[in-house]
């Protein structure tokens, strides 16, 4: 005889919360990395470290801070390996050009050309900025997820603006809207 097995509470709570997060933790890992594929990878592996925690996730003060953190620190631990530097294709040293402010699409370029100079920054400067001023989280709620000191998030908040900068070049007050 054939036992079936149902799924306990927390496994259905688990799956719930996962089904209804997941473009927001997908649209994280996205913003992150640049590319839908490891995007995908990313929320992959913290939706794997989340199951075995799920409890501790589930009682936590703000769970989407918790599994926030997981995604980054996936990310993060995703950068340090070696093959996550290895291009199999190559890739363009150039930016996309600026659009002129006339175009219909300005604002799906404008993204476009941050996209490709977010993805120059280094990658705890592009968590940092992504979790700043993309996600709107305070200082210390970035600290608490990338998992350093807020004089370090300021720190690297300042090094990574100044490195968009750099890497935008003239365009930067263009695109940023500074003039």
């Amino acid at each position: 005889m054939r036992t079936v097995r149902t799924a306990s509470l927390e496994e259905r709570q688990f799956t719930e919360y996962v089904a209804g997060r997941l473009p927001q933790l997908r649209r994280t890992a996205l913003l992150l990395c640049g590319d839908h594929h490891r995007a995908d990878d990313i929320v992959q592996i913290a939706i794997t470290r989340l199951y075995p925690r799920w409890r501790r996730a589930r009682d936590a003060q703000d769970t989407d801070a918790y599994v926030r953190a997981i995604v980054v620190r996936s990310f993060l631990n995703e950068q340090r390996r070696r093959w996550a530097t290895v291009w199999l294709v190559g890739s363009s040293t150039e930016l996309p050009s600026v659009p002129s402010l006339t175009s219909a699409d300005a604002d799906v370029d404008t993204r476009e050309v941050l996209r490709a100079a977010l993805d120059r920054v280094p990658p705890k400067q592009r968590a940092v900025l992504v979790l700043r001023f993309l996600h709107d989280l305070p200082v210390g709620e970035v600290a608490e997820l990338v998992g350093c000191s807020e004089a370090s998030v300021k720190s690297l908040t300042v090094r990574g603006l100044a490195a968009l900068r750099r890497v935008l070049g003239s365009r930067a007050s263009e695109t940023m809207g500074t003039e």
